[in-house]
């Protein structure tokens, strides 16, 4: 059965790398779980590390972790939908929001718990996902302040994840300056201005973020060792945390080119072949991954002499070519991933999750 592990070591040394960053900056951060999917093998590992707030955009996975550790601050990332909100409020101690409707129900469901929710309010800087308009955002404002139990604690915005537009210093200074304004206006006292993110990150290399900005939410930066702004990787941080280790279940020499009628594959994908190849042969394999756990774009073999030549639900089909390595049924492969190959992987319950190198 295919499995993938999870370095603790090299987990340790990426967030301490990253906790020295940002303590240098005076930057409160968060770490960003949801690649684990609640996996709570990964989860119990996670957790051994010193993390102060931690942040999902799964109502069940807070849950685990609240399981794990009562005591951690747990963040809910994503504008809650309006059946989540009891447990929203008894899981996340705050939550990201841009609807004043939802801010009501939080409101209502919090005194009904005996609580105080805390809220960071979301600003739209031009990425058009989550975000309260920057023309609305004083009233909006104002008509939170009037809610009970609820506390603002923070302003905040999310940039890169959905059209690519990317963190710039005068995106960050708007971020602060409304910080400033709502502070000014309602003489109320802004903890967070959280404008920070995995591709945030390089503008600290680059001693181009706004002083304002104090909090970050990270996690593919954490996980992968990515500088996600110009996608490329961090020198002082590790990069295969994860590998995917996927059996050999058939090992057999045959043509290259496929024969008979041609349609189309489960995909509805068609294809073209190259007639000059018929007659040639190499070794093809399957392994014992599939469209099911992951697409073959997200992983990337680590024998750079393997190449992908087709996918099916349960299956990946990879050539050998010659078989330099004599490779045999049975034998492991091992793959790297990116973030959505993570993601897709540990979220699928037919991959075995394992730790290896555990903190100790």
């Amino acid at each position: 059965m295919a499995f993938i592990t999870l370095d603790g070591k090299k987990l340790q040394k990426n967030f301490k790398y990253l906790d020295k960053l940002f303590a240098k900056k005076n930057i409160k951060w968060s770490v960003v779980s949801k690649i684990l999917s609640g996996n709570k093998t990964f989860l119990l590992e996670l957790l051994k590390l010193d993390i102060k707030q931690i942040c999902d955009s799964r109502v069940t996975n807070l849950k685990s972790i609240k399981s794990i550790n009562p005591d951690i601050e747990t963040i809910y990332i994503k504008p809650p939908a309006k059946r989540a909100v009891p447990n929203v409020v008894r899981y996340a101690d705050i939550s990201l929001n841009t609807g004043i409707d939802t801010i009501k129900l939080l409101s209502e469901e919090a005194q009904k718990q005996d609580k105080t929710h805390k809220i960071i309010i979301m600003i739209d800087l031009g990425e058009l996902r989550e975000g309260v308009m920057r023309d609305d955002f004083i009233h909006f404002f104002q008509s939170v302040f009037e809610l009970p139990n609820i506390e603002v604690i923070g302003i905040g915005t999310n940039l890169s994840c959905l059209y690519g537009v990317l963190p710039n210093q005068d995106k960050l200074i708007q971020l602060s300056l409304y910080s400033q304004l709502i502070e000014a206006k309602f003489n109320k006292k802004i903890p967070f201005v959280s404008g920070g993110s995995s591709v945030t990150i390089p503008l600290i290399f680059q001693k181009i973020l706004p002083k304002g900005i104090n909090h970050f939410r990270v996690g593919e930066t954490l996980f992968l060792g990515t500088d996600v702004y110009h996608e490329t990787l961090i020198k002082s941080m590790e990069s295969d945390i994860f590998t995917l280790h996927s059996q050999i279940i058939e090992l057999i020499e045959k043509p290259v080119v496929p024969t008979g009628e041609f349609g189309t594959n489960l995909e509805g994908d068609s294809f073209e072949f190259d007639e000059s190849k018929l007659g040639e042969k190499s070794y093809r394999a399957i392994i014992d991954v599939g469209l099911l756990d992951v697409e073959q774009k997200h992983i990337f073999p680590t024998d750079e002499n393997i190449e992908f030549v087709g996918a099916s639900s349960d299956m990946l089909v990879i050539d050998l070519k010659n078989n330099p390595k004599n490779y045999k049924v049975g034998d492991l492969l091992e793959f790297k991933l990116n973030y959505m190959g993570i993601l897709r992987i540990i979220n699928s319950k037919y991959i075995d999750k394992k730790v290896i190198n555990p903190i100790s």
